[in-house]
């Protein structure tokens, strides 16, 4: 058993710092969640020009708002598909991707101020500094990657590209999983090592995973969840139907833009990432594990069931909104326990 009083020995600096990156982690998660709402809602679009400081602020009175639909009216979106829209359903739209950005600025500023006193005052470690200026950079880049995925939609075509909304999506699980890690380093600050070769399962459990989220994201930038709405089989009764290789030329087109091609990875390497961690859960078993080890696997699986039954019910049901972001919740939480398990593993 692992001992508890040499766990989480920090003195008030650490605790300090362990609160910011929790507190990161914390407006990560709730970026994610109004980000799946944005996506849902197809709200993404709604504003189609970025003002750093001046965008914080919403329209504040009837000239302002009518001013920003007229803007919106230039643009695909409004065009192609909301020609239909009053100011009021516009106003719906904008208001959870302002949410979005906000919390994207906000986020800004939490990494970024106290990074800044923490130095100054020098509570931070080296490695920490080196960690912390990662987490920025990611943050800053996961900024760049959201205007870059809404760039994407106010040409041509009134939707945003797949592959941007994937790695701005994936962005954003990596700079959670990272921060996680660094607050993790700073609250348990001696690791151990039980088997290696359990430690590379959960690796690979944790590449497997990272892959579907990617392919999760290319699912829900393609609305690939609104075809094929059976499981265990798809359309027609089969395990594999035809459009998964004929939508797309060449083959491998159908696995990364095509939508059956698309969902059909989805679906099936769900199976895949369960089988692994049921695969981690069954080795653990054999093993003389800490009470926290033990209990992040027995989460991890909880998890994993968890969020393979939201995804068949998502599907089934055509990705109502409700289910569709707890889809995506749940993949976070996913994330967050492999992340803790992985720790917990290595040295």
């Amino acid at each position: 058993m692992e001992n508890y009083k040499n766990i989480i020995v920090v003195n008030k600096d650490n605790k300090k710092v362990i609160y910011w990156l929790l507190t990161g982690c914390f407006l990560i998660f709730i970026m994610v969640v109004v980000g799946g709402i944005t996506r849902l809602t197809h709200s993404g679009l709604s504003i189609s020009s970025y003002k750093l400081i001046s965008g914080t602020i919403p329209p504040l009175n009837e000239a302002e708002w009518i001013a920003e639909f007229d803007h919106y009216k230039q643009f695909p979106e409004y065009q192609k598909l909301n020609t239909h829209f009053s100011l009021e359903d516009f106003k719906d739209i904008y208001f959870w991707e302002w949410l979005h950005r906000l919390l994207g600025r906000l986020l800004g500023i939490v990494f970024i101020i106290p990074f800044l006193y923490f130095l100054l005052k020098k509570q931070l470690t080296k490695p920490t500094i080196k960690k912390a200026i990662i987490l920025m950079c990611l943050g800053a880049f996961q900024g760049f990657l959201g205007w870059y995925m809404v760039k994407s939609g106010l040409v041509d075509r009134p939707d945003v590209s797949h592959y941007r909304l994937a790695m701005h999506l994936t962005t954003a699980f990596l700079t959670f999983a990272y921060t996680l890690w660094v607050a993790l380093d700073l609250i348990y600050p001696v690791k151990k090592v039980v088997h290696k070769s359990i430690r590379n399962i959960i690796r690979f459990g944790m590449a497997i995973l990272l892959v579907q989220i990617v392919w999760g994201a290319f699912v829900a930038g393609l609305d690939a969840g609104w075809i094929h709405n059976h499981w265990p089989l798809m359309n027609d009764g089969k395990w594999m139907h035809e459009t998964v290789y004929i939508e797309q030329n060449p083959l491998w087109k159908n696995f990364v833009e095509g939508k059956s091609g698309v969902q059909f990875v989805h679906r099936y390497m769900a199976y895949v990432v369960v089988a692994v961690i049921l695969f981690i859960w069954y080795k653990a078993r054999k093993l003389q594990l800490t009470a926290l080890q033990n209990k992040g696997i027995n989460i991890l699986l909880l998890l994993v069931v968890v969020q393979f039954i939201l995804g068949v019910f998502t599907l089934i049901l055509q990705v109502p909104v409700v289910l569709g972001v707890l889809h995506q919740v749940t993949a976070f939480f996913l994330l967050a326990a492999m992340t803790f398990v992985l720790h917990r593993f290595s040295k």
